[in-house]
């Protein structure tokens, strides 16, 4: 379960920002805004997610030493590699080997991935939302850590808040892309919902792809919070488009002197 972070004013008991437990024993800073975190900039904005305020709450909290890595995100499994801050292209899967680099994913239905590579120290988060996940942006994300060294079976991860099955209505279209891409296992992501109408599970969907990739599902975090349901915390696109963006940032931790 996600823990959250509340305001420090006893007048004001909105929770901040959440935290996997799971990556918080590992070390890992990180965290993932509610509507209430301060300075997070526009959904319009192209630029970074947070603006000099938000930076300076994010240092207090060990994940902010430099801008954060951030992309365009094109609702697909595309990666990319990053060791310095600011814009990285156009993909949905972003991955660092470099401490104390922050990087970050925009949401507000989409499900936020986090994957820690804890033995050699390195990070992926990916961006998924129907489109990506039935492109399995999940497993790229995994695969890229397992592939520069990283064994599955070490990995740590945490899906966090995201549209859940009990307000994503999905149709035919959508449908049929996963019963093309996961002929096997599609079918036990959904509901029917009516003609022509299911109600997808993407928390499911994701973490069955994680497990596809090696993970061991009891070191993957998932609250299962809705976004859609929790107005009182999080923005939701479906709920109220354009209203506003969440944001979740990690930075592998630097190494302390002498280790």
């Amino acid at each position: 379960m996600l823990e959250p972070a509340r305001r420090p004013h006893a007048d004001a008991p909105a929770a901040l920002y959440l935290t996997s437990p799971l990556l918080a024993a590992a070390g890992l800073p990180h965290l993932f805004t509610t509507r209430h975190f301060p300075g997070v900039t526009p959904p319009r904005d192209p630029g970074s997610p947070f603006d000099q305020s938000a930076m300076a709450l994010l240092a207090t909290l060990g994940i902010a030493g430099e801008p954060p890595a951030f992309l365009r995100q094109i609702h697909g499994a595309d990666v990319i590699t990053v060791e310095r801050g600011g814009p990285a292209g156009r993909a949905d899967v972003l991955v660092t080997a470099r401490a104390a680099l922050p990087l970050a994913i925009f949401s507000a239905d989409c499900l936020p991935i986090v994957l820690y590579d804890p033995v050699n120290g390195r990070l992926a988060m990916a961006h998924a939302g129907w489109r990506g996940t039935a492109q399995s942006a999940a497993r790229a994300a995994a695969g890229a850590l397992v592939s520069a060294g990283g064994r599955a079976e070490t990995l740590l991860g945490a899906i966090g808040p995201s549209i859940g099955p009990c307000c994503y209505e999905v149709d035919g279209p959508v449908i049929e892309r996963f019963a093309a891409a996961f002929p096997g296992e599609w079918s036990s992501w959904v509901t029917a919902a009516g003609p022509g109408k299911w109600m997808l599970d993407l928390w499911r969907a994701n973490e069955d792809q994680l497990r596809m990739a090696g993970l061991d599902p009891g070191r993957v975090d998932n609250p299962r919070l809705c976004t859609a349901c929790r107005g009182d915390l999080f923005f939701s696109y479906r709920r109220g488009r354009g209203q506003g963006r969440l944001v979740t940032v990690a930075a592998v931790r630097r190494a302390s002197p002498g280790r």
